[in-house]
């Protein structure tokens, strides 16, 4: 027999004696007595003669909580960073600087911020996680994590080689892309003003190359002043991918404004690796021309069409074709046609107005300047301006050309067929879009790379390695949580150990 509590709404909570008992294999239970007319000192002497005269006392007579700190984010994702290897790369620290160092990385996955909040979120003082007291960090001090943070940049090389080994391996398929970040301050030497892929025209910036396997594994980065040039970061990695790591055949994966003509010329040809990339817009018109215009009916059942070029010596391409995106490019042109023909109408329309006409060849042609390339039609129209009106007509034979080309991108590579056929290629192209996932990681919503609060170059270079490896931890851990989500044969395993 127990005493049990049943709410009533907005009236007091009915007390009953209850019994439980077992009927057809099931178990039941049966009120004995309705005890709500005692009083509750009586209830609860009965509850006591029920557990055997006994008083049980409560959590709160025995435990005074004085403070709690949440420790299930941090368990995970420490299990994670150990499980990643993340206690071998610290291997070679010094003892007291190994935890740390794993406080700084667990801290940029779980709570990403400056070294000075990282050691406010560790010290037993100030903390608001288990992560210091879980680690035996919560007594050190801010200056240890800077020493942590300087040893890591000297050991960046051997963390980098231990990834290669691990990771590219078997596989000679190497993913690069570069991005940039920019900066606050003006003491920071890497930082100088250069093409901005955040739109931060005014502000300085850093750039960092990303180097990843197949899988879109992190595996190198490398951190350049800010006003390197895409291609000019190429050297350095080839540099990287065959001296520090000692891979030999590499097939090097990069956007058409990264691995352009004259880099596969100096830099990948003479080194013997081979590469997929994409044709610029200018390339495919002249191939184009070349082959004459690509039809419908020569793709096969995946869009895709394999052909040579003379312009191209020794590499195959492959013309991929999306008829979402052609029929996109052609709404959005004739879109960008009427609103640049809307704004040459009211120009045309303040040269003939009765009162204060727009006059002069030139001054027309500066009021048009202003706004004929504000959609990039330009190209399209041809315009007729003289001393007291304006008048335009579309260039349709361009329009037309332009619009053969819709929905079509061109990859190029060295690798023979036999080692990669045409759809491999186009999905090793694409898979650079594991590069730009990883960039969106390390640079917003997850390790929040920026701001940088570090101006030394020893340091800032630290910090972005610092934000890799925590992105190599959130990798891991999608890694395995991905079957448990997606492979329907695990959920089956899994139900039937839960079963049985």
């Amino acid at each position: 027999m127990y005493i049990e509590s049943v709410p009533n709404r907005d009236s007091p909570p009915a007390v009953l004696l209850r019994e439980s008992y077992r009927e057809d294999g099931k178990v039941r239970k049966r009120t004995l007595a309705n005890l709500s007319c005692l009083s509750t000192e009586v209830i609860e002497g009965l509850r006591v003669l029920l557990r055997g005269g006994v008083a049980v006392p409560s959590a709160e007579e025995v435990f005074t909580v004085e403070r709690t700190l949440p420790h299930g984010h941090v368990a995970a994702v420490l299990g994670s960073a150990r499980g990643s290897g993340a206690s071998n790369w610290f291997g070679s620290a010094p003892q007291e600087l190994q935890p740390v160092l794993l406080a700084m990385l667990v801290a940029r996955v779980i709570s990403p911020a400056s070294k000075l909040a990282t050691h406010r979120l560790v010290h037993d003082d100030t903390a608001n996680t288990s992560l210091g007291r879980v680690l035996g960090v919560g007594q050190c001090s801010a200056d240890d994590l800077y020493r942590a943070l300087d040893w890591l940049h000297d050991a960046q090389p051997a963390i980098e080689r231990r990834l290669a080994r691990q990771h590219l391996v078997g596989s000679a398929l190497v993913l690069y892309d570069l991005t940039s970040t920019w900066l606050t301050g003006r003491c920071c030497e890497l930082a100088a003003r250069g093409h901005s892929r955040d739109g931060k025209r005014d502000d300085p910036q850093i750039v960092f190359g990303l180097i990843c396997s197949a899988q879109g594994c992190p595996i190198a980065v490398e951190v350049f002043p800010g006003n390197t040039a895409d291609p000019a970061t190429v050297a350095a990695q080839v540099a990287k991918l065959r001296d520090r790591f000692g891979i030999e055949h590499i097939v090097w994966a990069g956007d058409r404004g990264m691995l352009t003509s004259a880099r596969i010329e100096q830099l990948l040809k003479p080194q013997g690796m081979d590469w997929v990339s994409s044709l610029r817009a200018p390339q495919i018109a002249q191939l184009a021309a070349e082959h004459g215009p690509f039809q419908p009916s020569l793709f096969d059942e995946r869009n895709l069409l394999e052909l040579t070029s003379e312009h191209f010596p020794g590499e195959r391409l492959v013309v991929c074709r999306n008829p979402a995106l052609a029929e996109e490019r052609a709404r959005k042109r004739l879109e960008l046609l009427a609103a640049t023909e809307a704004d040459l109408a009211r120009i045309a329309a303040t040269t003939q107005r009765a009162r204060r006409p727009l006059r002069g060849e030139q001054a027309i042609a500066l009021r048009v300047g202003r706004i004929i390339g504000r959609f990039h039609m330009a190209k399209h129209f041809e315009l007729s301006i003289t001393e007291s009106g304006l008048s335009w007509q579309r260039r349709h034979e361009a329009i037309a050309q332009e619009a053969a080309l819709d929905g079509l991108y061109v990859i190029r590579t060295s690798v023979s067929a036999h080692e990669l056929d045409a759809p491999a290629a186009v999905a090793a192209y694409k898979s650079l879009s594991h590069v730009e996932r990883a960039f969106r990681s390390i640079k917003t919503v997850d390790m929040q790379v920026r701001p940088v609060f570090h101006y030394s170059a020893q340091r800032v270079r630290a910090h972005v390695f610092l934000c890799m490896l925590a992105y190599y931890v959130e990798w891991h851990m999608r890694q395995r949580l991905k079957p448990m989500l997606f492979d329907d044969e695990y959920l089956d395993q899994a139900s039937a150990s839960r079963a049985s």
